[in-house]
């Protein structure tokens, strides 16, 4: 009897091992041959839209990879890829109400995002940074005690900048644009005296802007934050596929030619260069890959 149930037992734990290998997203993507991907049109250089509307970018490239494993891993003949638009305010609930299978754009992975979603090991990290005109440029921080500042709504930066503001006692003006084209016709039209960003998604709005040569991107003190790809919480065997993807391209060292594409070179169709070499920190990841969502684990 105690052998008979014995049996039972490893046999149910087997088949749920089995069920597991094939549930949620990837059984998901099995069933209907398509993994949808969550994507920014505008957050240049890692996920936006070239002259013929297709998504591209470094965030993009790096997700393609990812759909390469999983074809592989389900060993579909072929596999649709459908992309879908994404705001800053509504990503995570897509990904989290299995409205797209995983996001690929340029989304900071904290500890409180850690709570809905989950994420991929880290595949940028950001320095947080203020744009103005030059015409309206400053010197410290100081300088914009009372102004109005913009950042872009569902960001980090939005609950940074308020923060920031009241332990400066700047009394900030703050505004949430809809999203990063927004943030930046306020500056550009005066209506705001600085945006609050990411360094590298403002170099990139300011080298695709009419005149680039009107802006000017400032550092802020405010704490470096980790990118990754945002996937669903309690999934573990779609999270290992998507890591197991990234961390093949850095431990080739694959990931410094595509990351030169998208930060050392001219844009695809385009003379825009960013000139941003790899950070310290993002090659610390690439030399020992994290998830982490703490700051502190990339000073």
């Amino acid at each position: 009897m105690k052998k008979s149930c014995l049996l039972l037992a490893l046999s149910a734990l087997l088949a749920a091992g089995a069920h597991a290998q094939d549930s949620g997203t990837l059984r998901k993507i099995k069933e209907t041959g398509v993994i949808s991907i969550g994507f920014r049109d505008k957050s240049i250089p890692f996920s936006y839209l070239d002259r013929q509307q297709r998504p591209i970018g470094y965030s993009i490239e790096l997700c393609e990879r990812v759909v390469a494993a999983v074809k592989n891993r389900l060993k579909l003949p072929t596999l649709e890829v459908m992309y879908r638009p994404v705001t800053a305010a509504n990503r995570m609930a897509f990904v989290a109400n299995d409205i797209v299978d995983i996001e690929c754009g340029s989304t900071s992975n904290t500890l409180e995002r850690q709570k809905e979603v989950a994420f991929s090991v880290t595949t940028f990290v950001s320095s947080s940074s203020l744009m103005s005109r030059k015409a309206n440029s400053f010197q410290s921080l100081a300088e914009l005690k009372g102004r109005t500042v913009v950042s872009t709504a569902g960001t980090t930066t939005v609950k940074a900048l308020q923060e920031w503001s009241r332990a400066l006692d700047l009394d900030l003006r703050i505004i949430a644009a809809k999203d990063h084209a927004d943030a930046f016709a306020m500056v550009e039209s005066d209506r705001a005296a600085a945006f609050a960003m990411d360094e590298i998604l403002l170099l990139g709005l300011a080298a695709t802007a009419a005149k680039p040569g009107d802006y000017a991107v400032h550092r802020s003190d405010l704490p470096q934050e980790p990118y990754g790809m945002v996937l669903r919480k309690r999934d573990p065997e779609f999270k290992r596929v998507v890591d197991d993807a990234i961390i093949e391209l850095y431990r080739s060292g694959e990931i410094h030619q595509i990351y030169r594409k998208w930060f050392q070179s001219p844009l695809p169709n385009s003379r825009i260069e960013l000139h941003m070499p790899m950070s310290a920190a993002l090659r610390r990841v690439v030399a020992a890959p994290t998830d982490s969502g703490d700051p502190a684990d990339y000073r």
